[in-house]
């Protein structure tokens, strides 16, 4: 059964004190969002104004990943770990998910783009959308815009933008542009040696779709694998858009995944504020 929303909760407590009941605990009542798209207008400028002042931009991508992996799972994973993210910072919102991301070659297809349902924009189309973001959140009071990439493909994109961006407000210290790379690397560094640790080699663990990727979205999101078909269907393979064999992940393994990319994540994003607070403070000095 679904837990009644904050909005209902006034006429629960009239019953509950009709009947003698308890009050729910405030534990009980849902928290505030961290999603900008969940939030109207004017919670967002209080937020900010109460100190929310860095804004997480996920950045997600719909490709292939085989043939028991939705389409969306960079979407998806995006989305939620940006919020848990988010939420252990304390002072930080969530951008709505961009799902539109360079892969590669339409015509002739190259890459995920010879599989169903892969979308690909070109790396300047992407670069701009990046630059707008930023610009866009600037403009409305955030000091810091923190690009969070789930996608291996276009992670020097990112860092082009936040470069240029960092490059034009340099004597501007109000803002400041930062691509999380490390959100990233941590999937490719500190998780693989997890599961290698663990018995796990190489080529099970894959590069896409494999038993990293695959267990990463079992984590956070049973419902992105299609697990009846995974444990009765073939191996996959390169053919069918998988480097790597996927059929023993387990959301157990892939919540090591999820633990090193918050934590890695929250530490590298308290380093950028604390270095955006230094040349602010540096700037101002100079003046």
């Amino acid at each position: 059964m679904r837990a009644p929303t904050l909005k209902r909760w006034p006429a629960l407590l009239l019953l509950a004190g009709a009947f003698g009941l308890h009050a729910p605990p405030a534990a009980a009542t849902e928290a505030a969002s961290v999603y900008i798209e969940e939030m109207t207008s004017t919670e967002l400028r209080d937020r900010i104004a109460a100190g929310a002042t860095t804004v997480l931009v996920p950045i997600g991508g719909t490709e292939q990943s085989g043939p028991y992996m939705e389409l969306g799972k960079h979407n998806v994973r995006a989305h939620a770990l940006a919020r848990q993210i988010a939420q252990k910072l304390g002072n930080a919102v969530v951008a709505p998910v961009i799902a539109y991301v360079p892969e590669g070659a339409i015509h002739p297809p190259a890459g995920h783009m010879r599989f169903a349902g892969t979308i690909s924009i070109p790396d300047a189309t992407f670069e701009s959308l990046l630059e707008a973001t930023a610009r866009s959140f600037k403009q409305h009071g955030f000091r810091d815009v923190v690009f969070i990439g789930d996608h291996g493909g276009y992670q020097k994109n990112e860092e082009k933008v936040a470069t240029r961006l960092n490059r034009e407000w340099a004597l501007d210290p109000s803002c400041r542009a930062h691509a999380l790379l490390d959100y990233y690397q941590v999937t490719q560094s500190g998780f693989v040696a997890d599961l290698k640790s663990r018995g796990f080699g190489a080529a099970e663990i894959g590069l896409h779709a494999g038993l990293a990727d695959t267990a990463l979205s079992l984590a956070v999101d049973k419902s992105l694998v299609r697990v009846d078909a995974l444990a009765r269907g073939p191996k996959p393979g390169p053919s069918d858009g998988v480097r790597g064999d996927p059929k023993r992940a387990t959301a157990e393994l892939g919540q090591l995944g999820v633990q090193r990319i918050i934590d890695t994540s929250v530490s590298a994003i308290r380093g950028y504020i604390k270095e955006r607070d230094q040349r602010a403070a540096t700037t101002t000095n100079r003046k």
